[in-house]
């Protein structure tokens, strides 16, 4: 019965009973078991073309109700489940935790051979998959020669600052090694220059060496991605839903951690953000399987293109009629706003910058509706978690990249810090930035996240409470109860903050009261 009522608040607004005894849930229900999945594969160019040019999934209206974002509780926050996992912003994380990540504990073994079972020997950048001493399969990938150490430590970097916001990523290693720690596997194949293939040689492993960056000490550094749990079965969409899928009801386009998941590739400059770098896999606990899904390949972030700097233009699009327009009507004498960024040369951090950054401006390489549907109650969700993170947090996971060059990490560092800081002012101007609402000595209480992060003070907040029916979702005002004092009244209350500072934006804060106590259960935002 849950699982239809979960269903429910997520394909249409509730017509009946508001809350309910559980609510609000920390967890999602528990999954139904799939089957034996098919994996699925996604075109790349496709993707591109049909986002770019189509119109996929469902999108805002123009004008009227907004669709309000899906797969969330009562409170407005994603569950713990196959997407996503409550972490530093809600449990925080140590220093230690931020640099652990998803695991420390299984890089490479450096006790016996490597052996490659497979492998990309043409590009710039070539990688292959190894097998370890320990029967551990790992995706090993290399910095291009002209940025020794750039997308290695942005893999390193991008990997942990998603999985402490909650994403499920790789165990990304930074790994040394020499040429003789490797062997070629049998059967291995490669493609030629016509894409042919054709078993690989040692010759071939001898070229593809070739061709990345090497130490004093003739040693190789690269990632070592360790293979994700799971049975894999393709890349999720950002829109829609897996039809094979019975648990995934809610479309990609209106889930809360895909609308918020922009904010987060804006801070970091993750413009590859595409549904081709991500993956599901079928995963089984407590004899039930679900899918799961991962995002991969952070070589792409941090200023970092994985196989050379990134382009001054990213945070744009590949292409708007819009942006083509002004370039051709004023000549290309309008430079966009990104054209005014400048760098300095730091070859292991490549095109990363704050002070131009505008995280309203930002966008990916091509559009998707996930990040063209957010809302203001989207950012907010996720610029709190951004700023969730100190300049001690930044700094140590920073330092996961091993960057040889101090210099090179502090600017990294400041960066991060400063576009934080724009993200937190960007959007908590939108809605109210109170959060973390709670009961303490009979009163509503809350914190002011723009006055704890020195943004300023929301003042002469208002309190107005009414008697909430939970069966039909009426309002009755309590005209005579003004203020953060709880009213002595048995059941459901509704508490709406605003100020007069912001007259757009309010918060109703909705209580469950009874000989136990007053909770908090649930959260509405408008702006």
């Amino acid at each position: 019965m849950r699982r239809l009522t979960l269903f429910l608040c997520l394909a249409a607004p509730l017509a009946a009973q508001r809350f309910y005894v559980d609510d609000p849930l920390d967890k999602e229900p528990p999954p139904l078991s799939v089957g034996d999945l098919l994996s699925r594969k996604l075109s790349d160019y496709y993707d591109l073309f049909s986002n770019q040019f189509g119109d996929v999934g469902e999108r805002q209206p123009r004008g009227g109700t907004p669709i309000r974002a899906l797969g969330v509780n009562t409170l407005g926050e994603p569950m713990d489940g196959g997407w996503y996992r409550k972490r530093h912003y809600y449990h925080r994380m140590s220093r230690e935790e931020l640099v652990r990540g998803p695991g420390a504990e299984n890089p490479p073994s450096a006790s016996g051979k490597w052996t490659i079972v497979a492998a990309k020997s043409e590009g710039v950048t070539p990688g292959f998959a190894i097998v370890d001493s320990e029967k551990q399969f790992y995706y090993v990938k290399f910095d291009p020669p002209s940025n020794p150490e750039m997308a290695t430590a942005a893999d390193s970097i991008g990997a942990r600052f998603f999985y402490a916001l909650g994403y499920y990523v790789p165990e990304n290693y930074l790994v040394r090694f020499r040429a003789d720690q490797l062997q070629l596997g049998p059967n291995v194949q490669v493609e030629d220059a016509t894409g042919k293939k054709r078993p690989m040689t040692q010759d071939d492993v001898t070229r593809l060496l070739r061709k990345v960056p090497v130490d004093r000490e003739g040693r190789y550094r690269a990632t070592a991605s360790r293979s994700v749990a799971g049975k894999p079965i393709g890349p999720p969409r950002y829109h829609g839903t897996r039809t094979d899928d019975p648990n995934d009801i809610a479309p990609h386009e209106h889930l809360r951690v895909l609308r918020g998941l922009q904010v987060f590739c804006a801070w970091l400059d993750h413009d590859d953000s595409r549904a081709i770098n991500n993956l599901d896999t079928v995963v089984t606990e407590d004899g039930v399987s679900y899918v799961r899904h991962y995002l991969l390949d952070f070589g792409s972030a941090l200023g970092s293109a994985t196989n050379r700097a990134n382009s001054p233009r990213s945070g744009d699009y590949f292409f708007t009629w819009k942006g083509s327009a002004a370039q051709l009507f004023t000549l290309g004498l309008k430079p966009p706003y990104w054209a005014f960024a400048q760098y300095p040369d730091h070859p292991s951090v490549g095109l990363f910058e704050s002070k131009v950054f505008d995280p309203e401006k930002w966008v990916p390489e091509y559009p998707n509706p996930s990040f063209t549907n957010r809302l203001p109650d989207d950012e907010f969700w996720a610029a709190k978690q951004v700023m969730a993170f100190s300049d001690d947090d930044i700094a140590a996971i920073v330092g996961t990249g091993q960057l040889s060059n101090q210099k090179a990490a502090a600017y990294l560092a400041q960066c991060l810090r400063e576009r934080r800081d724009k993200i937190g002012m960007a959007y908590f101007a939108k809605v109210l930035p109170f959060d973390r609402f709670r009961i303490q000595s009979g009163r509503l209480g809350w914190d002011d996240l723009s006055q704890k992060h020195g943004f300023g003070v929301v003042g002469n907040v208002q309190v107005h409470w009414a008697r909430l029916d939970n069966q039909t979702g009426i309002r009755t005002p309590l005209s005579d109860v003004i203020g953060e004092s709880v009213p002595a009244v048995n059941g459901y209350l509704a508490a709406e903050l605003s100020a007069p500072s912001r007259p757009r934006q309010t918060v109703i804060v909705y209580l469950r009261q009874n000989a136990q106590g007053a909770s908090v259960v649930g959260v509405d935002r408008t702006w």
